[in-house]
């Protein structure tokens, strides 16, 4: 489940990931010269960010370029911001699987758009929640490429699993296996299949018990929780007395009111 994909508004989103994606061509002065990002990243092409959005509300987001392990090209993350704009005016949308193609996560950027762009990734550690198979490995390599994590991947990684593990993960480059990942705090669960097609479906089963119930509540949860890490106090706390005032007397709270606090999870 992606963090900060299901957020209400475009707009913090895009800027947010443009700098991530185009921190050379960021003007401290006026901004980020969107059209030169674009231009830049264009001239790298290869694989595609798919999106399948489900009627249970729940969208498939694959990294789709497997002869390079999934790598992101310079294309590709011009396709994640269109899928992330996409995702943000979702209004059915509750949870967010990101997946890559063929049994591998991402192996990080394309090396021709790093050499451009400077700024290699690390978004197995953007995401809320993190699943991995009973045969998969992790293992950040930044060190022995001679950099560190960017796209904010050092500083999750830490708020993920504590400074102690972070360091130790990081300077060892270690290799981590699901039961080891699991016991550190890097995810949440290991799913059981190794096949593609039945994992994403253990996937979906593992993520609905987190998304039951009407979407805007859903969303506005999700948000409220990302407000209380990204903001000061004194902002999240209006945050989430903004996020209550849209539900206060909705539908969905109309409806709870008249179960009289009859509450079944439906």
């Amino acid at each position: 489940m992606a963090r900060s994909l299901l957020k209400t508004s475009p707009n913090p989103v895009k800027t947010k990931l443009l700098h991530q994606i185009g921190m050379s061509l960021y003007n401290t002065s006026h901004g980020f010269h969107e059209e030169e990002v674009k231009k830049k990243l264009e001239q790298f092409p290869g694989g595609s960010v798919d999106l399948q959005k489900e009627n249970n509300g729940i969208g498939i987001l694959t990294l789709n370029n497997p002869s390079k392990m999934n790598a992101f090209s310079g294309v590709m993350m011009l396709q994640l911001l269109e899928k992330v704009i996409e995702l943000e005016n979702w209004t059915e949308g509750k949870g967010l699987i990101v997946r890559g193609a063929k049994n591998t996560f991402s192996s990080g950027s394309d090396l021709n758009a790093v050499k451009a762009l400077g700024t290699p990734e690390a978004i197995f550690s953007f995401l809320f929640c993190r699943l991995m198979t009973t045969d998969s490995e992790i293992r950040f390599v930044h060190k022995e490429m001679g950099i560190i994590p960017s796209w904010g991947g050092a500083t999750r990684l830490v708020e993920i699993i504590g400074s102690r593990q972070a360091l130790k993960v990081l300077s060892g480059a270690l290799k981590l296996d699901s039961e080891k990942a699991l016991r550190i705090g890097m995810v949440e669960d290991i799913l059981q299949s190794s096949d593609e097609t039945k994992c994403l479906q253990e996937a979906q089963e593992w993520l609905q018990q987190f998304i039951k119930g009407p979407p805007e509540v859903i969303r506005a949860l999700k948000k409220s929780v990302s407000s209380c890490k990204e903001l000061c106090l004194e902002e999240a706390l209006q945050s989430e007395r903004d996020l209550l005032g849209t539900l206060w007397g909705g539908p969905a709270n109309l409806e709870a009111v008249a179960r009289k606090g009859k509450f079944n999870n439906k």
